[in-house]
């Protein structure tokens, strides 16, 4: 770490003179004492990361947690200050990116609300037609998704309007991306599982990809199966039955 100070308005150059006589610096002042002095002086720090030189107002809250030790006991005001500030600006910045809904997109709009939607943004995207039953269920699904999961983008587009002659056989489909990236894909009805497709279910499929994060401590398909084999598994005889069967 290396420690710059700024040009100080109180020193006695021909610059400083010349900007007194225009108003633009005020009259020169003299430092009541040393802590003032030093106090000025760390106003005009400077920090050097990996060969770039940053003030406390331009490092990130990751940046100013990493080199907290570095910082001594007269920093701790302004480095709290700043941190302050900066989580305040991230704060602003996730209330910017709320969503809440399901909106629908044409093949126009695809580059901008897919491709661009911006940095840390999960967008899943269902591609779908009118008059296909599951297509409505889970558009169904995901209008409560979005409610639940707000910063995560939700859309949705009929498939012919983003991809031209994409075929019905492979609706419904669920793109999900990250920063433009896709993530993950789910394609045709086998994968949903039919019209027996619960939301929770769903919610897990697109947790597992990354796009939300669940409160579901596991999958609900998989209490589903455990249920059904074990329904199965008391309906059958059991082998000392079997046995009396057999002797008569």
């Amino acid at each position: 770490m290396f420690l710059f100070s700024a040009q100080d308005p109180n020193e006695d150059t021909e610059w400083n003179d010349i900007l007194r006589k225009k108003g633009i610096l005020p009259p020169k002042e003299t430092p009541k004492d040393d802590e003032e002095e030093e106090l000025a002086l760390h106003n005009y720090i400077f920090f050097c990361f990996s060969g770039k030189v940053k003030t406390y107002e331009d490092m990130t809250l990751d940046e100013l947690e990493e080199n907290e030790d570095e910082f001594g006991e007269e920093d701790e005001a302004a480095i709290e200050m700043y941190r302050q500030k900066r989580l305040a600006e991230w704060k602003a910045t996730q209330m910017k990116n709320v969503f809440g809904e399901v909106v629908e997109i044409s093949g126009q709009d695809y580059v901008k609300e897919v491709n661009k939607a911006g940095e840390g943004i999960w967008v899943v995207l269902h591609l779908y037609k009118q008059g296909i039953p599951l297509c409505t269920l889970i558009n169904q699904h995901l209008s409560m998704l979005a409610r639940k999961f707000p910063q995560t983008k939700f859309l949705k587009s009929i498939s012919t309007t983003c991809i031209p002659n994409y075929p019905d056989r492979n609706l419904p489909t669920i793109f999900v991306y990250f920063e433009g990236e896709m993530k993950a894909q789910f394609i045709g009805p086998l994968v949903f599982g039919g019209m027996n497709l619960k939301v929770e279910e769903l919610e897990w499929r697109l947790s597992e990809s990354g796009a939300v994060k669940t409160d579901l401590e596991e999958n609900p398909k998989k209490q589903i199966e455990d249920k059904l084999m074990s329904s199965i598994r008391c309906s059958m005889p059991t082998r000392k039955d079997s046995d009396s069967e057999d002797e008569d």
